[in-house]
């Protein structure tokens, strides 16, 4: 059975993005990029909210194609292009990036259908407000918290407990 994990970025004072809804308060460094690593390897399929899976699906494919590129951004990016992705959301009608499954409603029982499969675990990137929903559906096996040192005070929108 796979775990559904919850791996998110947060400011001391509990935060995953600025007042702006950027993530550039990250202190990405070394130490971070041999988590992630590590973790990238435990990955079954890549669960999103909205948000970020169209936050993702507009930068990763991109990287591709860019010159510019370093080899660990390709790296990456050539993973997320081909990890299956699940993406929870009651406003989207499509999800076309490549190897994408929406899911739109059911999703107590889409998530334990999900776990209930064999291979690696299922872990949420980011998605802040679909990780409050199933954190109140009581949905998350494991949390992956990186702490970043920097107080942010306020987020761009309240968080609440629903997904869309």
């Amino acid at each position: 059975m796979r775990k559904l994990v919850l791996f998110a970025h947060m400011s001391l004072d509990g935060f995953a993005a600025d007042s702006q809804g950027r993530l550039g308060f990250l202190s990405y460094d070394q130490e971070l990029q041999q988590l992630a690593d590590e973790l990238i390897k435990t990955v079954g399929a890549a669960v999103y909210g909205k948000h970020t899976y169209q936050l993702m699906a507009g930068y990763w494919p991109t990287v591709l194609n860019d010159p510019k590129a370093n080899p660990s951004e390709l790296n990456h990016a050539r993973w997320v292009q081909e990890i299956p992705k699940i993406v929870f959301s009651t406003t989207l009608s499509r999800a076309d990036w490549h190897n994408t499954t929406l899911i739109n409603d059911n999703v107590v029982e889409a998530v334990n259908q999900l776990k209930r499969q064999s291979g690696k675990d299922l872990v949420i990137f980011g998605s802040p407000r679909l990780a409050k929903c199933f954190i109140n559906l009581g949905l998350i096996d494991e949390y992956r918290l990186t702490l970043h040192p920097v107080i942010l005070g306020r987020v761009l929108a309240s968080l609440t407990p629903t997904y869309n």
